[in-house]
């Protein structure tokens, strides 16, 4: 067994990785093989990156031959005992089951049940399209934030380089095998940032300054949006920008801006007890049956789910679930759904953090 041991002198990791768990209880993992199923292909070098005395430091053990993969697994397992944060790219389909399976396979009585694990590509993955990335490789990653490998191995690649050092041990092939995977582990250190799209959409947005603003739209026309701009708990590292449903989106560092639609009309407020109203066609308006029983029996019908309705003109913005009530509809069957931005609303600071999150889910799951 070969084990390769590093310290990354005068490196540092630009998110807060302290607010997910301690750092000296933080382990970063990746694993290398010659093959997709452990039963059919062999483990030949497993990777890890932890934090000691101020330093971020990798550590290697690598499989001289295919007779060594108990050997690296035992020295892996008895290192990991001091950690209890796991993090890794993908581990939850690949690197965690994989090793499971070659613990089993070797009799080793090894597990990550005292592991509380964070997968970086789990967290990312659902905002692939949000970000305009083509998919969700940890090189992808590495290009959107413009980071440089020094390996020119892809992981295909080397394992037929690791065949060949099997057969005839070389300083090159060792040297390449040990580069990918420590590259590997550079490139999850380095790629940390992009957690900070995650946060932002899974953290308390902070709406720093609301105001309406006037504006025209491409055909003249006048037109009202909510402006909320945001603080933001962590930095983004490459600006972004989105839109949906009208709203818009703007992200850069530690600030980013929400423009919403205000619209002024008349909406509906739909009663759902409408057995206790009466519909007055004249009117064209609901009244409950305590009020509207004075009313002759001609100008009155009994009300239905669908006309049960008050009417308002007021100032509303859009809402995607039920986030405030009342709620208000244009028709019945519509499935747009507004509150009335009231003046007790307008110096609801909270409401805003609550709206802005909730308008912030939206454009996500609409990518």
């Amino acid at each position: 067994m070969k084990i390769s041991e590093e310290t990354l002198e005068n490196y540092s990791i630009s998110y807060p990785l302290e607010n997910l768990a301690p750092l000296e209880r933080i382990l970063f993992l990746d694993i290398e093989t010659t093959g997709f199923t452990a039963k059919s292909s062999y483990l030949y070098l497993i990777g890890c990156a932890y934090f000691q005395a101020g330093k971020w430091h990798t550590i290697q053990w690598m499989a001289e031959n295919y007779s060594q993969e108990a050997e690296i697994l035992s020295a892996f397992f008895e290192f990991s005992k001091l950690y209890k944060y796991l993090i890794h790219f993908n581990g939850n389909n690949f690197d965690l089951p994989f090793l499971t399976q070659k613990c089993d396979q070797l009799s080793l009585p090894y597990n990550f049940d005292g592991f509380t694990g964070i997968d970086l590509y789990k967290r990312v993955a659902p905002y692939k399209f949000f970000l305009k990335l083509p998919n969700c490789k940890q090189k992808t990653l590495e290009q959107f934030l413009g980071i440089n490998r020094k390996d020119v191995f892809s992981g295909g690649e080397l394992i037929g380089i690791y065949h060949d050092y099997v057969k005839s041990p070389a300083e090159f092939s060792e040297k390449s095998l040990f580069l990918h995977n420590a590259d590997d582990l550079k490139g999850m250190l380095e790629t940390l940032p992009m957690l900070a799209y995650y946060d932002l959409f899974n953290s308390d947005v902070r709406a720093k300054k609301v105001q309406a603003n006037y504006y025209k739209d491409v055909n003249g026309c006048r037109r009202k949006e909510l402006l909320i701009t945001l603080s933001l708990v962590t930095p983004l590292p490459k600006p972004v920008a989105a839109s949906a449903n009208n709203c818009y989106f703007r992200g850069e560092g530690e600030n980013a801006t929400l423009k919403v639609p205000i619209y002024e009309e008349e909406l509906k407020y739909f009663y759902s007890n409408y057995k206790d109203y009466y519909y007055l066609p004249a009117e064209d308006v609901a009244l409950h049956k305590s009020v509207a029983g004075f009313v002759d029996k001609a100008h009155r019908l009994q009300a239905s789910a669908a006309n049960c309705y008050t009417r308002k003109f007021s100032s509303y913005l859009p809402q995607w679930g039920i986030l405030f009530e009342p709620f208000f509809k244009r028709d019945y069957t519509s499935k747009e759904l507004f509150f009335e931005l009231t003046d007790e609303m307008k110096k609801d600071r909270e409401s805003f953090c609550k709206y802005a999150g909730h308008v912030l889910s939206m454009i996500a799951a609409t990518y």
